[in-house]
């Protein structure tokens, strides 16, 4: 573990939205290109310099690199501690790199833009902190710093029903949170009566060993915060009224990135805090996930407006990450995460999409489209792109993750894998059934034939995230390789038996091995 103490470039990191939230303050309202100009700027900064942190990133070290400590409660045992690894140097790259995509699809916002670009950088510094913190006390801060920018950008910034889908978010959210906060605070009080170190460092948590019924009562305080947050099935039904009235940069954030808050609460805390829990649990979590990836598919068959239809498909989708974390093996954590980082792009480029279209038409019923190809043909071909990344066609980004997902859960639980292999067909038949309304048949609406095809702001936004849907359907292999070591490091948290290397690096000697489980 390469460690430092004091700041560093994970602080850094952190800071630049917040400094470019602060240069904000001191602009005139009416100057928008320039606050634009400001927000874009930091938000641009931090994903190159999030790219000079991954070059500094060692692949095949599984340990915590970067690690700063600093000294911020010491009477109370809380430090801030921040660390990267494999598992969270890919959600912090896809976190810096949606948000200068999400403020320039923001350009059209007109109201309060000073506040609402404000709210942006301050909610990615709250993401990027939570992938980062090492520090319990600091995770939660960070967790719940996040609430309140969205809050504000659902609650000010979004549709008729605003307020209802913006308390609704914050109430379940906090709900879960304050369960997770006296877990945290019980652990570390246990932590300090055992090894008389009162402690939140979650890497000297990891050691703590407890009896098996206290596991299970702090897994269900800190799985039900994640849960809500993933979401999982049946604590999902804040996550469509969200997504509808979300403005479109707050749809792209929430589903990008927020969610795989969720999942990776699961893998980073849940899971290794309370191996014992977590195994004795799994079986009750494949049947929450699969239910979740098959109800979600149903349910997005029927929507009439296409962003809750995608809404739906966020909660499929995540059914699926699930699933293949809870396979506690190396292709199902892999394709778990991998899943995490093809969801948030392709998710995040259909509500991009859905938000293009609808600046143009003001509507997002599905009915009021048809026959888009003839007015809006480079529009077309890559929702079709997007359309088919969501479904998991081979060559695109969504079907290494959903192979990987399926190959690792079908060696622990076969039926239920199965049950879950119906979720892709149900994708793929709501997913071609909304494309094929939207963009195909007679272009019979007077109102569709005024469409003008994408602007070059739209183009900006949409051929780097088309790019990498494609290069990681392609070549996954550098996306993995990075991932391996640090999920192994993971697993050997949970199970005490060695852990075997993923199926693409066991390739050469011609077989397949099982993964320790």
């Amino acid at each position: 573990m390469m460690s430092a103490h004091g700041f560093g470039d994970l602080t850094l990191l952190l800071a630049i939205p917040v400094i470019g939230a602060a240069l904000l303050l001191f602009l005139p309202r009416r100057q928008s290109a320039g606050l634009f100009t400001i927000a874009l700027l930091a938000s641009g900064l931090a994903f190159l310099w999030s790219l000079k942190i991954f070059d500094r990133f060692d692949g095949a070290n599984g340990e915590m690199q970067l690690v700063e400590r600093v000294a911020w409660m010491p009477a109370f045992g809380i430090q801030y501690i921040v660390g990267i690894d494999g598992i969270s140097i890919f959600l912090v790259l896809l976190t810096t790199f949606l948000m200068p995509l999400a403020l320039l699809a923001s350009w059209t916002v007109r109201d309060k833009v000073k506040e609402y670009l404000i709210f942006m950088l301050l909610l990615e510094t709250g993401m990027l902190g939570a992938f980062l913190a090492l520090d319990l006390v600091l995770f939660y801060v960070f967790w719940e710093v996040m609430l309140v920018p969205m809050y504000f950008l659902i609650g000010v910034w979004g549709g008729t029903r605003r307020i209802y889908a913006a308390l609704k978010f914050v109430l379940f959210t906090m709900a879960g949170s304050l369960l997770m906060l006296v877990a945290i605070i019980y652990l570390a009080t246990r932590h300090a009566q055992v090894t008389q170190v009162l402690t939140f460092n979650v890497l000297q948590l990891y050691d703590l060993h407890l009896p098996f019924d206290q596991q299970i009562w702090l897994f269900l305080a800190f799985a039900l915060s994640f849960a809500i947050k993933v979401p999982l099935f049946p604590f999902h039904t804040w996550l469509p009224d969200a997504h509808v009235e979300a403005p479109t940069a707050g749809s792209v954030i929430l589903a990008g990135v927020l969610l795989k808050l969720g999942t990776y609460g699961f893998l980073r805390f849940a899971m290794p805090l309370f191996p014992d829990a977590a195994i004795a649990l799994m079986p009750y979590l494949v049947a929450l996930s699969v239910i979740g990836i098959v109800y979600g598919a149903l349910v997005a068959m029927m929507q009439s407006d296409i962003k809750k239809l995608v809404a739906y498909s966020s909660v499929s989708h995540l059914g699926f990450v699930m699933l293949g974390l809870c396979a506690l093996n190396m292709q199902g954590v892999q394709g778990g995460i991998y899943q995490m980082l093809s969801h948030g792009l392709s998710t995040g480029a259909l509500f991009l999409m859905v938000g293009m279209i609808y600046d143009r038409r003001h509507t997002r019923m599905i009915a009021e489209f048809g026959g888009l190809w003839k007015q809006m043909p480079v529009f077309s071909v890559l929702l079709l792109v997007v359309t088919f990344s969501s479904i998991g066609l081979p060559g695109l980004n969504g079907f290494v993750g959903e192979f990987l997902i399926l190959l690792g859960s079908f060696s622990v639980t076969p039926r239920w894998t199965a049950v879950a292999a119906t979720g892709v067909i149900l994708g793929a038949v709501y997913m071609l059934w909304m494309f094929r309304r939207v963009i195909f048949g007679p272009l019979n609406n007077p109102e569709n034939q005024k469409l003008h095809d994408l602007n070059c702001r739209e183009w900006v936004i949409l051929a780097p995230i088309i790019f990498l849907i494609l290069y990681m359907g392609v070549y996954p292999q550098p996306f993995l390789s990075r991932m391996q070591p640090a999920v192994e490091v993971n697993l050997r948290r949970i199970f005490t038996m060695p852990v075997t290397p993923v199926a693409a690096q066991s390739s050469a000697s011609g077989e397949q091995k099982n993964d320790g489980r």
